[in-house]
């Protein structure tokens, strides 16, 4: 009779590490591991040893020396008196401002280029052909300071708003000035102010939060909340009878009411600028390094999103098109109910890449003088303090951080755009 029996286990033996492909792998991994780490380990003591050498050991407290330089451009207090910590945190949200505004713009501007370039119009299409191949093929620098100069050079000085005699005039009812130092737009004000939280005392991170503003974003956003609500509600309506109530007259309600009572009780108003002296004063400044550095950006930009949203479109079968005009959808309802949401699934992997690109290349800020924490830590404060490895370090971080941010929330909404699979 004969019987079945497992053959003997092979002992592990230190060769099958290298020549058994169970072990192979995973021994190169920790080998390349170990010596990668080994690697960063002297090059870090190596450079602490020749730092220290050079009197300029690795520190940190340079951040609290001040910074004695001002910043044109900014969202909170700051004056030269203030630390170096401080200034980078205003360098910091200037670089987060041109990222979004840039990222928000580009969007919009490539989508609606993306679309005309397959226009039926032959002179449409071809004209959306000329900017996406002129501003791709132009380096990003050069657009910045063309157009930095022709804001410069284009726009009227505040004198020639002064006088019987002006050459120049203010725009929408005397409440925009449009100059060659810039644009003045009227500022936000409260007659009957709820006051300020001060964070973080009168450290280099303080800042305020305007209890006005988060009234107006606390009602603001209850409103979006029931407005949400009942449109939803209408939905499960429509599905279950077939007919949809009229609910945007609430919806809108619910949302203008509360807000606008919310602004009169706050005593809500606007700061106009006026041309006093030698330049305006009052209202919101926004200089001309900040302006041109968005426009180039977001015009460059903008040209790449066109092509990937082209592509996009291109990569929906025809016959999708074919099938929603049988239906009787106009052509822009079926771009957009039926072509672009299907395109978003190949649209959005690329479109990521150019939001980073977009986020990097605005540490060319310096060329037109915006100061961006590139032209902040990166930059004077650098120069100032002599800590080139400590700020270029704290620097790459901070792109760094600000990349991995904008990948993720990226791959969150891919994610939620995608197929879902049974």
């Amino acid at each position: 009779m004969t019987t079945l029996t497992d053959p003997p286990k092979e002992q592990f033996r230190l060769s099958m590490l290298l020549y058994d492909t169970r072990y192979r792998s995973a021994t190169i991994q920790v080998i390349a591991m170990i010596g990668f780490m080994l690697l960063a380990a002297w090059l870090i003591s190596n450079t602490a040893q020749n730092l220290a050498a050079l009197g300029k050991p690795i520190d940190f407290g340079f951040f609290s020396e001040p910074a004695s330089y001002d910043i044109n451009q900014r969202l909170l207090d700051y004056s030269s008196r203030d630390t170096h910590l401080r200034a980078a945190l205003i360098g910091l949200l200037n670089t987060l401002v041109v990222a979004v505004l840039g990222c928000i713009t580009a969007t919009v501007l490539g989508v609606i280029i993306g679309v005309l370039r397959l226009s039926n119009n032959w002179i449409v299409a071809r004209l959306m052909t000329i900017y996406v191949e002129g501003f791709r093929n132009v380096p990003v620098l050069l657009w910045i300071v063309f157009i930095m100069a022709i804001l410069i050079e284009t726009l009227p000085a505040p004198k020639a708003f002064r006088g019987d005699n002006a050459t120049a005039s203010m725009m929408l009812g005397d409440s925009v000035a449009v100059t060659n130092r810039g644009v003045y737009i009227p500022e936000p004000l409260f007659s009957n102010s709820l006051g300020n939280i001060h964070v973080f005392g009168e450290s280099g991170l303080r800042f305020d939060i305007s209890l006005d503003l988060l009234a107006i974003l606390v009602v603001l956003g209850a409103g979006l909340w029931v407005s949400s609500y009942l449109r939803k509600r209408a939905d499960r309506i429509q599905e279950q009878t077939g007919d949809r109530p009229v609910t945007w007259w609430q919806r809108l309600a619910v949302v203008v009411l509360p807000t606008g009572l919310v602004l009169v009780l706050l005593g809500f108003h606007l700061g106009y600028p006026e041309l006093k002296g030698f330049n305006f004063q009052g209202g919101t400044h926004l200089r001309n390094s900040l302006i041109a550095l968005w426009l180039a950006l977001s015009l460059y930009t903008a040209a790449f999103i066109a092509e990937i949203v082209r592509a996009g479109i291109m990569a929906i079968s025809k016959g999708q098109t074919e099938a929603a005009s049988a239906l009787g959808l106009r052509s822009n309802k079926i771009m957009s109910l039926v072509i672009l949401p299907q395109a978003l699934r190949v649209i959005i992997p690329p479109l990521i890449s150019n939001y980073l690109n977009l986020t990097k290349n605005s540490s060319l800020a310096i060329a037109v003088g915006y100061m961006d924490i590139t032209g902040t830590l990166g930059g004077i404060t650098m120069n100032q303090t002599g800590r080139e490895l400590e700020t270029i370090l704290l620097l790459m971080l901070v792109y760094l951080t600000i990349s991995l941010s904008i990948s993720a929330v990226m791959n969150w909404y891919n994610e939620s755009v995608k197929l879902k699979e049974r």
